[in-house]
C-alpha cells in the first residue's frame, strides 16, 4: 500500500497514499467574498507541434475544467498567466480562449473575468502599446466578460517614467465600458515586469499604482496584487478609494489576507485555487457564516502545497498546477502547451503529489496513485 517517491538527494522514501478524498460539499453562492480562480489550459496531446508552435488546445477538456470551477461557485479568471499567457499561449490562442469561455460562462451562469494585455506585440511606442491594449480590451468587453487589465511586458520595456504609465492606464480606463480589475504582477512571476509602474522601488511604484486608481475610481472595480508580500498588500488595501476592492493574488499568504482584519479584507483571484477549487469554495462558505477560525482551519493547511508549487522560479508554477489536474482526473494526460511539463523536476512532482494527497485533493486517490506511478516509471523509478 506504499509508493516509492524520490527525495531529491538521490534516494527514495516510502509514502502511504490516502485512501479517501476530503469530503467537500457544494452550496449557495458566496456572500462575504468575491472569489476567482485563474484557470489553466489543457493542451491537445495529439497535435504535432513544437514548443515554438502556436498552442494546440484541447477545447473540450479546457472548458470542462471551467465548468468544474463554476460548479463549486468560483468565478473564472480567464486567459491570465495561469493559462500560460506569454509562456506557450499567444494572443491568437488567448482570444479564442476568451471567446469560448465567455460563451460557456453565459450558458451556465458562471462568473468570468478575462485578461486584456498587449502580447500581440513584443515592443513598440506608447501609442502602439495603447492600441494593443485597446484591441484586447474591446474583445473582452464584446465577449460579455469583465476585463482585467494585465501588466504589459511591452509597456515595461517602453515606458520611461511613471507618467507614461499614468498616461496609458488613464487612457484605457477612460474608454472602458465597465469597471475593470487592474493587475500588478510582480517580477517573480514574470522577470520582464521588473520596474513596473516606473520604478524598481516598490514604495514609489505603489504610489503610482494608487495614483492611477485615485484618478479613475469609478472605472476600477478592484485590483489584483501579486507581489507575494502580505504587508504591502494590506497597506495598499487600506489606501484604496472606497468601493475599490482588493483581490489577493498572493499565493503564499492568501488565508490571512482573505480572512482580513479589523480594517478590512481581500477578495481573491488566485492561481492556487485551480487545484484547490472545491476545498477553497468550502472554506469561503464557512467564512460566509462568520466562522473565521473554521475558514482558517480548512485553508491554512493548503499553504505548504501552494508555497511548494510557487517556489522559485515562481513563473513555472503552472507546471505543478497542470500536473495536479492530471492526477485529479481533470485531464487524460500530462502535456502542456509550449512543452512546459518539463519545467519542474521529478522530486518536485513527488512532493506536490504527497502534499496534495495528504490534503485529500484527489477525488479518486487510487487513480492519482496509479498516474504518479506511471510518471515515476518513465523516470526509471520502479515500484
Amino acid at each position: 500500500m506504499t509508493i516509492q517517491l524520490p527525495t531529491g538527494d538521490g534516494g527514495l522514501k516510502a509514502y502511504e497514499p490516502r485512501l479517501e478524498p476530503l469530503a467537500v460539499t457544494t452550496g449557495t453562492p458566496f456572500t462575504s467574498r468575491t472569489v476567482f480562480s485563474a484557470a489553466h489550459v489543457v493542451a491537445d496531446p495529439f497535435a504535432d507541434v513544437s514548443p515554438d508552435s502556436p498552442a494546440a488546445v484541447d477545447w473540450d477538456a479546457t472548458l470542462a475544467f471551467r465548468r468544474h470551477l463554476w460548479s463549486h461557485g468560483l468565478g473564472v479568471a480567464e486567459a491570465m498567466d495561469t493559462a500560460q499567457r506569454g509562456m506557450g499561449l499567444d494572443w491568437a490562442g488567448a482570444a479564442e480562449l476568451i471567446r469560448r469561455s465567455a460563451a460557456e460562462a453565459k450558458a451556465v451562469g458562471g462568473l468570468i473575468a478575462c485578461g486584456a494585455g498587449t502580447d500581440q506585440i513584443a515592443s513598440g511606442s506608447l501609442a502602439e502599446v495603447r492600441a494593443a491594449y485597446e484591441e484586447q480590451l474591446a474583445l473582452v468587453e464584446q465577449s460579455g466578460a469583465q476585463a482585467i487589465l494585465m501588466a504589459s511586458r511591452a509597456l515595461a520595456a517602453t515606458a520611461k517614467s511613471p507618467e507614461d504609465y499614468l498616461e496609458v492606464y488613464g487612457h484605457l480606463l477612460r474608454q472602458a465600458g465597465e469597471p475593470v480589475i487592474l493587475h500588478w504582477l510582480g517580477p517573480m512571476f514574470d522577470p520582464a515586469l521588473e520596474g513596473y509602474w516606473g520604478s524598481s522601488d516598490l514604495d514609489t511604484a505603489t504610489d503610482t499604482f494608487l495614483e492611477v486608481i485615485a484618478a479613475h475610481p469609478d472605472k476600477v472595480d478592484g485590483i489584483k496584487v501579486s507581489l507575494l508580500d502580505a504587508r504591502r498588500e494590506i497597506d495598499i488595501r487600506r489606501r484604496l478609494p472606497k468601493g475599490v476592492r482588493c483581490y489577493t493574488g498572493d499565493d503564499f499568504n492568501y488565508p490571512e489576507l482573505i480572512a482580513g482584519d479589523e480594517q478590512g479584507f481581500s477578495h481573491a483571484l488566485l492561481g492556487i485555487f485551480d487545484p484547490l477549487g472545491p476545498l477553497a469554495a468550502q472554506a469561503v462558505r464557512v467564512l460566509d457564516t462568520g466562522d473565521v477560525q473554521g475558514f482558517r482551519g480548512l485553508l491554512d493547511p493548503t499553504v505548504g502545497l501552494s508555497r511548494h508549487l510557487f517556489r522559485t522560479p515562481t513563473r513555472f508554477y503552472k507546471t505543478g498546477v497542470v500536473f495536479l489536474a492530471w492526477l485529479a482526473g481533470h485531464q487524460s494526460h500530462f502535456t502542456m502547451v509550449g512543452g512546459l511539463q518539463s519545467a519542474r523536476s521529478l522530486p518536485h512532482f513527488a512532493t506536490a503529489y504527497e502534499l496534495a494527497d495528504g490534503l485529500g485533493l484527489f477525488p479518486d486517490p487510487k487513480l492519482a496513485e496509479e498516474r504518479m506511478k506511471t510518471l515515476l516509471s518513465m523516470y526509471g523509478v520502479n515500484q
